[in-house]
């Protein structure tokens, strides 16, 4: 009698447990804000390797285990995810760049942006690849040349006070900014893919050459060919 109780207590429980796959599924479940973050680290992703255009919906759904809809109710389709990681790889990389600059010798200025701007590239490949592919949703997220136009008037300020005092027009500080970080940017893009030489050597290479220019820089610089304008 007390084996029977036993079996149908046995049975019993073993009808109320859960499935083991009942318990996957519960184990995977996640909240609002979980299935974002997992869309967009998944959107990310396939946005570096396969560009906007190569990426669709169906295959971001695919990889998060879930229909279209769910990224629809998220995002409002691919457009709203792409702006979405996007707009934050832009804040990352300013962030990393404005909190590099902490001031001191100006070529050492030039230093902590250029290293800046390697680490992050080193740090957030996939997101860099994002930011310096040209894409259909570029006027609502921003531009990779927006991105760099906002890294250069962090530098513009620190140029202009070093023009004065150098005694040359502290108002073509923007557009000397615009030519450092610019170059920065597009050594950077290369060394993307090349990683040679080493980040410090990068580095020391672009401020060799940004410095030693700024260091003989003429106040009033003239052309030698014979084209005038």
């Amino acid at each position: 009698m007390i084996d029977d109780v036993a079996t149908d207590s046995s049975t019993s429980n073993e009808k109320n447990r859960p499935s083991s796959s009942t318990r996957r599924t519960r184990r995977v479940r996640m909240t609002g804000k979980e299935r974002r973050e997992q869309l967009l680290d998944i959107g990310r992703t396939l946005f570096a390797d396969k560009g906007f255009e190569g990426t669709s919906v169906e295959e971001i759904a695919a990889r998060a285990g879930v229909s279209k809809p769910v990224v629809y109710e998220h995002f409002g389709g691919k457009e709203g995810l792409y702006a979405v990681v996007v707009d934050r790889e832009m804040r990352q990389l300013l962030d990393m760049v404005t909190s590099a600059l902490t001031a001191g010798h100006p070529r050492e200025l030039l230093e902590q942006a250029a290293f800046a701007l390697l680490d992050y590239i080193e740090t957030y490949t996939d997101g860099f690849r994002i930011l310096v592919r040209d894409s259909p949703v570029a006027q609502s997220t921003g531009t990779f040349a927006s991105l760099i136009s906002d890294i250069a008037t962090q530098v513009e300020d620190i140029l202009g006070l070093e023009f004065k005092a150098r005694g040359f027009d502290p108002k073509l500080a923007p557009l000397y900014a615009q030519a450092l970080v610019g170059m920065v940017a597009l050594t950077g893009q290369w060394w993307m893919n090349a990683r040679k030489p080493k980040k410090s050597e990068v580095a020391a290479h672009l401020v060799n050459l940004a410095w030693h220019g700024l260091e003989n820089l003429e106040s009033k610089p003239r052309l030698i060919g014979h084209r005038k304008s």
